[in-house]
Parts: structure tokens; sequence; C-alpha cells
């Protein structure tokens, strides 16, 4: 059933229908491995620790809110998606997911490549040392001054989106005397099952070129002409958070039937495919995410199947975790401050952060799981909404969840699995202070990304 939002934004006191919610968890003070990072438990005292270190002291070194990031659980997935894909394909983390310096190196220490979408994030990478030409360039309305950095970085490939930015891409190539490896983002008349907001694969979107009416194969008749390209392969993405690999079998059909037609027409079998992203994590207990193994293996069976059907050679695979390395790395860690019980509904439960750095609960619905970490407690489950500080009824961090009923002013809580895209999209309303990045690893911690100050943002506002 669809729904029509309001224009002023969600209602901020609907009525929730029985049975909305599921029931509380058997033991409040347990943590599902599937949702949290590798290194969380509860130490005998009861505290929630990540990387040897109890989150109370982290609260009272860094502060609240705070992004912490497990960095032997970031390296382990990382390392997985590497091993299961193996040397005959490529794994691009997606920067846009989370991206930093520290990150970039450890990308790079552990063997993948990477795919940014910005000037910014391209410059980033360069200056933590990832090799250019293990870098591809995404973006759907990249500038020229965008373009040029690109290439005289020597990125590996750029990602053409439509039929201008494959001239653009090529003149400043050419101007620049080189020639530049690029793929074709194709849209594959795929939609994922996911948010409309994030599926990317149906025509009526602006990403990519679609292969409806011939228009993606007008595009490789436009791109193999131009003496600045080199055009190694298709580019496909179906959407965000998915879990079930039925999208990926179809587009892997189309795109390869693409590469078939351009065989037949040109004499060229282009040596990569690139199936995207949008891998789903455990953000509840009830999601159930693929294993990097098994996704690998069915990527594997789809395109080597299909290109066997068509009698192409099997093209060089890529993919683009993003969310599925970094998102279940870090939980966000806040300071309970007001309660507020309303008697039939639910408990209202203030933190002291909110809207801007976790941007997703608002803007896609999402669901996350919170738990208390400061302590344990044998009190009776109370149903919450865990809200933010911010001057906005929309502004909700956890929908809904059961925390226990003696929760107080001052208790820390922490909301998993948020490495991906909460600090990406964090943002200064209501001029709030972006938290900062901090790692944990073997029982010491180092901010990676440090916490705004009020000096950070008057030095932006020149009066």
């Amino acid at each position: 059933m669809s729904r029509s939002a309001h224009p002023a934004g969600p209602r901020h006191a609907d009525v929730l229908p029985e049975g909305h919610y599921s029931a509380p968890p058997a033991d409040l003070n347990a943590l599902d491995p599937k949702v949290w990072a590798h290194t969380v438990s509860r130490t005998d005292d009861g505290v929630v620790s990540v990387g040897g270190m109890e989150v109370t002291r982290l609260a009272q070194e860094f502060g609240t809110p705070a992004y912490f990031i497990d960095e032997a659980d970031f390296r382990e997935r990382a390392r997985a998606w590497r091993t299961a894909f193996g040397h005959d394909a490529d794994v691009f983390y997606a920067g846009k997911a989370f991206l930093s310096r520290a990150v970039v190196r450890w990308l790079h220490e552990e063997g993948l490549n990477l795919d940014v979408c910005s000037g910014g994030e391209l410059a980033t990478a360069l200056s933590a040392g990832m090799p250019a030409d293990r870098i591809a360039f995404h973006g759907n309305n990249k500038s020229e001054e965008e373009i040029t950095a690109a290439i005289e970085a020597g990125v590996g490939r750029i990602v053409l989106d439509s039929f201008q930015e494959i001239v653009r891409v090529a003149h400043i190539a050419q101007s620049l005397g080189k020639r530049q490896r690029v793929q074709i983002r194709v849209t594959v008349g795929v939609e994922a099952h996911t948010h409309e907001f994030i599926a990317t694969a149906h025509e009526d979107q602006k990403f990519g070129i679609a292969l409806a009416d011939g228009q993606a194969a007008e595009a490789v008749r436009r791109a193999l002409a131009l003496d600045g390209l080199e055009l190694v392969g298709i580019h496909s993405h179906i959407g965000s958070q998915i879990f079930d690999m039925a999208g990926f079998e179809v587009a892997a059909r189309r795109v390869v039937s693409l590469l078939a037609a351009v065989r037949d027409e040109h004499g060229v079998e282009l040596p990569e495919i690139d199936l995207g992203g949008g891998l789903g994590i455990a953000y509840t207990s009830d999601d159930d995410p693929r294993e990097p193994y098994e996704i690998a293996k069915a990527l594997g069976e789809i395109v080597t199947r299909e290109c066997e059907a068509a009698k192409l050679r099997t093209p060089r695979i890529s993919v683009e975790p993003g969310r599925a390395i970094v998102g279940p790395t870090a939980f966000t860690l806040y300071e309970v401050g007001t309660i507020k019980p309303l008697d039939g509904l639910r408990t209202y439960v203030s933190v002291d952060g909110g809207m801007s750095d976790n941007i997703r609960t608002a803007l896609y619905d999402a669901e996350y799981s919170v738990a208390l970490v400061s302590r344990t407690s044998d009190a009776e489950p109370m149903l919450v909404r865990v809200v933010g500080k911010h001057c906005e009824s929309g502004d909700i961090v956890v929908k809904d969840a059961f925390l226990p009923s003696d929760l107080a002013p001052g208790d820390l809580i922490a909301v998993p699995a948020t490495g991906a895209y909460c600090r990406s999209m964090a943002s200064n309303y209501n001029h709030a202070l972006r938290p900062p990045v901090v790692a944990v690893h073997d029982g010491e911690a180092r901010v990676i990304v440090r916490r705004e100050t009020e000096e950070d943002l008057l030095r932006l506002d020149v009066g």
C-alpha cells in the first residue's frame, strides 16, 4: 500500500495499530551478532565494549554523540569480500557509504579498489595514497573540473552516465593527450525490492542510459567512435539494501545480451562487467543478509551461464559493496536525556543527537535496533521511540524498539549498524556539530574524523 507524505513531514503522534511491532526480545541485554560489530560484547560488569574498550570509557574520552568503528571488523569484512571474489574479479568499495583517509588506507592494505563519486571523495582517496588506477569515478553530473582532475590523476575508469558525458569525457581526455578507460552505466529495467528512493535500475530515474529503445546500444556506438575513450565494459546497479539475488540474475542476463549485441555489431567483446553493489545488511534481527562467498558464487554462476549461452568469453566481474562492508562495523553512542511516557502509545526517549547524525530514518523510513549499553537491567521492557533534539517532529532515530523500563537520563544507549551513510549524510541542522568517528582496535581508540567545533561553524560564516 502506498503512503502519501504530508508536505510538512511525518505526523508525530500517530496512534499505532495493535501488533504493528514485534514482541519484545526475551533478553533486553542480549546483543545480536548479526546486527553488532564482531568485537562488541558485554563485560562482566554489564557494560558493552568494542575492540576491548568499554563504552563508558569511550564516552568519557570522546563525548557523545559519536560514531565508533570496529577497525578489526572493517578489515575482516573487506578481506572476506576480497577473498570471496578472488583474483579474477575486482571489489570496489563504494566510498559514498563512508570515506575517510584512514578508511582509504585500510582498503589499500586489504587489497580493495575504491569507487568515488565526487571531486571531494577523489581528493580524499588520492591524499591517503590510494593508487589512481584502482579508483573508479561515478556520478550522473560530473563537472568539467572533476573529470579533468580524474583524468589527470589517472583513474582506472570513469563510469559514463549520459550521452553528454560521453562527449565531455572524450573531449577533455583528448585535450590532455590521454585515452581514458570508461564503462557505460546502463539501466536495465529491474526494480529491486527496496525503497523507491534507493531503487536505481528502472528507467524513470536520473542514473544511467536505458537499455530500452536502443539507447545503451547507441551510447556504445558513440563511445567506440571517439579517440579519447577506451570502452572497457558495461556497468549496472539495481538498487540498495537488497537481499534477493533474483534482480541481479535478470540484470546480468540483460547486460550480457548487450555485450552480445556489441560483439555482433562491432566485432568487439568488452572485457568487463560491473554489477554494482546494494547488498543488504542486518539493521534488525529480522534481516537476513547474504555472506560475501554466497554473493560471489551466485554472481559468478549467473554471468558464466549467460555468457556461455551467448557464446561470449566471460568478462571480468566487478562489484561495489559499501554498506555491506562498513555498515555493520560501527554504532552510534548517545546519552539519554528527556524521557517522556505517553499512556497507551509509547515512551519517547530523547538523545543528544538525532537526524543531524542519522537522517536515514526520516529520509527512508529506515529501521534500526537500539540497546542500553552502559549497564544491564532486569526491568520490564517498554516500547520506546528514540528521538533527537532537533526542532522537527520527524527527528526520529529508532521508530519503535524495546528498552528497559528503568531507563534514566544519563544512561548510554547505542544504535548499531550506523557505519554506512550516517556520517556521510550528517548535517549541521540547527547548527549541530557533526560527531567524531573513532576507530577502536585492540584496546586502543583514535579519532579518524574529529568532532566539529563552534569555531568550525563560525569559520565558514564570513558575516
